[in-house]
């Protein structure tokens, strides 16, 4: 198993797995008093963890499934990416997608952080590519069923 080093600056216990089959950890607000995001309103929002992680790898920070098509709460850039020379606060950019005023408590779990082994690439210019069956075929060429 993979260490990583945390600071836990928060009032709330170290992201852990919710079954051996979990893929992520939630992350939760670090807040001292609830703060209501308006319908459309953005908020930064800290954790109070800090990491750091081991070179070749990285943290993804995805919004949980379940808050977003319940409640509307996802994150602002889609995914977010702790690269691993980043050791600062782990703050989570949410949006209230709804039509409702959300009101996020303190500990509430907001997202999902997932640890991935990465490459940094090499370009290699071509003048062309290898022929694929698909090739240019994108943006729904394969169908929805």
């Amino acid at each position: 198993m993979l260490k990583v080093k945390i600071v836990n600056k928060s009032k709330h216990p170290l992201p852990s797995y919710a079954t051996v089959g979990s893929a992520g950890m939630d992350l939760r607000a670090n807040l001292d008093a609830p703060l209501t995001l308006q319908p459309l309103e953005r908020a930064l929002i800290p954790t109070g963890l800090y990491v750091q992680l081991p070179k070749g790898y990285e943290g993804q920070i995805r919004a949980r499934s379940g808050l977003s098509i319940k409640k509307g709460i996802t994150l602002i850039n889609g995914v977010g990416t702790l690269d691993s020379d980043y050791t600062g606060e782990i703050k989570l950019g949410v949006v209230n997608l709804s039509n409702e005023p959300y009101t996020i408590a303190d500990g509430e779990r907001l997202a999902q952080l997932v640890v991935a082994r990465y490459e940094q690439v090499e370009w290699e210019p071509v003048e062309t590519l290898t022929a694929t069956e698909r090739g240019e075929g994108g943006f729904g060429s394969t169908g929805i069923q």
